[in-house]
């Protein structure tokens, strides 16, 4: 037995509406998977990282002015051998470190990322703008589905720590 609407058929629609998935199914997808299949889902990484009492690891990503694109969140990941305070921020200053190189989801592609990146341990410096806070032990993952937008121009900032602790940040966005 079919579950039409009454106002809802093929014939005559008033809007489109999967009433029976058994007899119509449908598949739904996550914009990662059409990012990726674009090749234009990244990944950034710290790898596992021995971070000393009382600083914090550092990850950052900027998206320079001009850059013609727009980077949305998609989630932050990580673990970390103690109980951690992860804080995610709009800009914010990172003092030295390194400049990690995003992957590209789509493996094999040719197609970079358009953020710049930086990854140090320390203290954030600058005025950030920490919007996101959660304390995490363990294995860890936030899911922000491309809710958190980087225009041009804007620096996403997320820190793990503070204390003696191993631990790791991943980054996962997608670019248009």
């Amino acid at each position: 037995m079919t579950n039409n609407s009454v106002f809802n058929n093929e014939n005559s629609p008033v809007y489109m509406l999967t009433n029976n998935g058994y007899v119509s199914p449908v598949i739904i997808a996550p914009a990662e998977y059409d990012a990726s299949n674009n090749q234009r889902l990244f990944c950034l990484t710290t790898g596992n990282v021995s971070v000393g009492s009382g600083v914090s690891l550092l990850l950052q990503i900027t998206n320079p002015s001009g850059s013609g694109r727009t980077v949305y969140l998609s989630r932050v990941a990580g673990g970390a051998s103690n109980t951690i305070t992860l804080t995610i921020a709009s800009s914010g200053t990172i003092t030295g470190g390194t400049t990690p190189a995003p992957v590209n989801a789509y493996l094999g592609s040719a197609t970079t990322s358009v953020v710049t990146t930086k990854q140090n341990t320390g203290t954030l410096g600058g005025t950030p703008a920490t919007f996101f806070t959660a304390t995490a032990a363990d294995i860890y993952v936030v899911e922000f589905n491309g809710s958190i937008i980087v225009p041009a121009n804007q620096t996403l900032t997320v820190t793990a720590g503070t204390g003696s602790v191993t631990a790791s940040l991943n980054l996962v966005w997608w670019e248009t």
